[in-house]
């Protein structure tokens, strides 16, 4: 996918999110593990969402693999370490196809 495609999935993952709630706090965060897409807040819990899209809800989610998720848990351990925090947190993945987008909280291997 190019970038243009993730950065308008992103965005429309953001304002998605903000609709159910959630306080964006930082975007595009980079560690040399890998990116999070965006970190959020809602109800004192940090979410680190990976952002996924594709024509339909299959191939999008199918995306999100084993090494990703770990590359992100490794990148939100940085985050929480470099801005010194201790706080509960999940890792989401919002899915986002031309028709939809889907929240998944709290995904795991």
């Amino acid at each position: 996918m190019s970038r243009a495609k993730g950065d308008v999935a992103e965005d429309r993952a953001v304002e998605y999110l903000k609709e159910c709630g959630f306080f964006i706090v930082e975007r595009n965060f980079y560690s040399r593990f890998g990116e999070i897409d965006i970190i959020s807040t809602k109800d004192n819990v940090l979410h680190f969402v990976e952002v996924k899209s594709g024509e339909d809800y299959e191939s999008a989610v199918e995306n999100i693999t084993p090494s990703k998720l770990q590359k992100l848990i490794k990148t939100a351990h940085i985050y929480m370490k470099k801005n010194s925090l201790d706080v509960d947190f999940t890792l989401d993945g919002v899915i986002v196809t031309p028709q939809t987008i889907e929240l998944l909280e709290n995904i795991t291997l």
